[in-house]
């Protein structure tokens, strides 16, 4: 099985870390025997592992800078290996607009354009010709024809067969409604 390099990085650091972990212990061990020795008078012996412990915790610096190292390494790569698929996004990105500036040139575009703006002025056109070829008369036999629809569509009621009674409430008043008017579309 294949590690990546971040992979290996970091089962570097974890390494260091278990090593950090039994230097340690050992030295809390080193610290005890220390007091024993003291206990007992033996300063010289003490003094000699107090030095030897002051020396491998030195060496617990120099790990941790070389995890800290590590982590930083990384995170570096990690980073780079990002920036990596942005840059290949960005080329296959460009790849595919060079293709479609191939196929769709500024000339086209530019032709494309000019045919719309012919065939809606044609449209405006032709919408100005009908407009204006109604007459007034036109007009008013439009506004018949509109009134004659709307009275077909309205159905009254049947009056009633039945004699009126001898109180008529009050009506209330009916109020006049403006007449529709036609707007010409433009």
């Amino acid at each position: 099985r294949l590690v990546s390099p971040p992979q290996q990085l970091k089962q570097q650091r974890d390494k260091l870390r278990q090593y950090q972990k039994r230097v340690n212990l050992h030295l809390e061990r080193e610290r005890e025997l220390a007091r024993r020795l003291l206990k007992e008078g033996r300063k010289e012996k003490a003094l000699l592992l107090l030095k030897k412990k002051r020396y491998q915790e030195q060496l617990l610096d120099k790990t941790e800078n070389q995890i800290s190292n590590l982590e930083r390494m990384v995170q570096d790569i990690e980073f780079t290996q990002i920036e990596m698929k942005v840059i290949e996004g960005l080329k296959i990105g460009n790849e595919c607009l060079n293709k479609m500036h191939q196929v769709m040139s500024i000339e086209e575009v530019e032709r494309i354009i000019g045919e719309t703006q012919d065939a809606v002025e044609y449209q405006r056109q032709i919408d100005e010709i009908l407009a204006g070829s109604l007459t007034e008369e036109d007009e008013d036999a439009i506004l018949e024809e509109l009134n004659a629809i709307t009275q077909e569509q309205i159905e009254l009621p049947e009056v009633p067969s039945e004699p009126l009674p001898e109180e008529v409430p009050e009506a209330s008043p009916v109020k006049n409604r403006p007449k529709p008017e036609l707007v010409a579309a433009s």
